[in-house]
């Protein structure tokens, strides 16, 4: 029925209640506009405006108040209780999103805002698409007291649910703090914005008066602090539009459930050898003191070298990224020899496992490039848990039953190799570069430490041009590919300018890839 149906006088008092309510609306969304725009954001609405595809969202529960008279609180109830809720398109594929709106009750946490946030949870896990959080809040609504609380923890439960079964965003476009940074750290990514964003367990004031310390908010827990030292931060954005930006960028490569495949796209690739393949074949440097960037070699394998890295400030020893080969999406993890020699650290085990895990659940496959000398030694890393947290990484790529590919670029020695997605940890194809070094060290620390006595009875003068020559032969006889092929442990020694296409046809022939696990209710990883 349209308002032409109706009677004159009906279809008019529906008209008028209908503008009324647009101006209050309107009046509203003013004020909002001008409190947001004078602290350099966005309103709630704004965000969600530029995330999702123009004309496509649909607002929920647009008209719901807060319960004032139960909680004692102003008469002047706004409508959405601080937090909208909905959902649209994003490149014309579903998503939901909840944005909470700061100019109301400071975007707080209550009954009525906490079960729209659940409401729109519950929708994503039925329908089975992203859900998209837009954090810029005050935290529990005093007000409220426990029931606020109880709805935090509703929400975790529901990020928990749905961990593995739809593709969770975090964005942090303001104040985050206390209860309410528990579940952007379930999320499966998490966006800050730079200057205007912090997320903190207990903020500045309190951690004054406990230890007496002081600190601003952004020292404490502002987008660089958690991009780069903390780590809860996987992209750390200029501003909020940069933030969105990545958010749809990042949705593209993803399924809208663990069900689906992610969007394919055309393959326009190149069959054969190319001139940016042949370039691979001076990458590597010839000494092996001497580094290169890991990115140069991504950016050949897939699709039109675009990639988007995942993490990059955070342990930049290890690299992760989403990219595409012949127009299917695939997680890439590889180490960095431009910082720390591609060294494996608490940071970067930690950084990987998740990475791995996260492409695991939602059957995207991965794509591993090893150059890596192998755990970092001291007694910093010892005393931090290395062999715990190390271990996720191991149990990541063993847990994992997607297609997995590995390429040994350079070197992969000690427990590196077989951490980096070995065929012992269930790889489905690994290749080695002809020059890799597969061992269980370097040659030269191999050289210390088996010729160390016949070294020292030496006299000094022949010291050194024995250590070369002892050197020499211990890497022709024990560090090259051919040795692990010999056992199955490489499937392949390819040519650099071959990687591209041979990386190609391996993930090609996975597709059809069919594994289970042991039946249980869930493993126990080292956390």
């Amino acid at each position: 029925m349209t308002l032409e149906d109706l009677t004159p006088t009906t279809a008019f008092r529906i008209a008028d209640l209908a503008a009324r309510q647009d101006e209050v609306v309107r009046i509203a969304e003013k004020r909002a506009v001008d409190r947001q725009h004078a602290k350099g954001k966005l309103t709630a609405r704004e965000r969600i405006g530029l995330l999702l595809d123009p004309g496509s969202f649909v607002e929920l529960d647009q008209f719901a108040r807060h319960r004032c008279a139960e909680f004692g609180m102003d008469a002047n109830r706004p409508w959405g209780d601080g937090v909208v809720t909905g959902h649209g398109t994003v490149d014309g594929r579903q998503v939901c999103v909840f944005s909470q709106d700061f100019s109301v009750f400071g975007g707080s946490m209550g009954e009525v805002s906490g079960e729209k946030v659940l409401k729109v949870m519950d929708l994503a896990m039925t329908i089975g698409c992203p859900v998209v959080g837009i954090n810029d809040s005050g935290g529990a609504r005093i007000q409220e007291g426990v029931v606020s609380l109880a709805y935090y923890a509703e929400l975790g439960r529901r990020n928990a649910h749905a961990s593995g079964v739809v593709p969770q965003i975090s964005m942090i476009m303001g104040p985050c703090a206390g209860g309410a940074v528990y579940a952007p750290a379930i999320t499966d990514f998490t966006v800050m914005v730079d200057r205007t964003s912090h997320m903190f367990v207990t903020g500045p004031d309190v951690v004054h008066a406990v230890t007496g310390e002081r600190v601003t908010a952004q020292e404490l827990g502002g987008a660089a602090v958690q991009s780069e030292v903390a780590g809860n931060a996987h992209h750390r954005a200029a501003d909020e539009e940069d933030a969105i930006e990545w958010v749809q960028t990042l949705l593209g490569y993803l399924p809208s459930n663990n069900l689906d495949p992610a969007p394919e796209y055309a393959d326009d690739t190149s069959p054969v050898v190319t001139p940016a393949d042949l370039e691979l074949d001076r990458l590597v440097p010839d000494s092996p003191h001497r580094t290169y960037d890991m990115t140069e070699l991504i950016a050949r394998l897939v699709d039109d070298g675009e990639f988007t890295e995942v993490h990059s400030a955070f342990a930049p020893n290890m690299f992760c990224a989403f990219g595409r080969v012949q127009g299917r999406s695939v997680g890439v993890v590889a180490n960095q020899p431009r910082h720390q020699a591609g060294v494996i650290d608490i940071d970067a085990s930690e950084k990987a496992a998740r990475f791995v895990r996260f492409c695991d659940a939602f059957g995207i496959p991965l794509l591993t490039l090893a150059d890596v000398p192998g755990y970092l030694p001291g007694t910093a890393q010892e005393r931090g848990g290395i062999i715990r947290r190390g271990a996720k990484l191991i149990y990541a790529y063993a847990e994992a039953t997607v297609p997995k590919v590995t390429v040994v670029v350079r070197k992969a020695y000690g427990g590196g190799y077989a951490v980096m997605g070995s065929k012992h940890l269930g790889a489905d194809v690994t290749m080695a570069w002809p020059t890799a070094e597969i061992a269980v060290m370097g040659a030269e620390g191999a050289v210390r430490v088996l010729y160390r006595r016949e070294l020292a009875e030496l006299p000094p003068e022949d010291r050194e041009a024995a250590r070369r020559r002892l050197t020499e032969e211990y890497r022709d006889r024990h560090t090259g590919p051919y040795q692990a092929a010999e056992r199955g442990y490489v499937d392949q020694v390819v040519t650099p300018s071959q990687t591209r296409l041979q990386v190609a046809r391996a993930l090609r022939t996975l597709r059809t890839k069919r594994q289970t696990l042991p039946a249980k209710k869930h493993g126990n990883i080292p956390l």
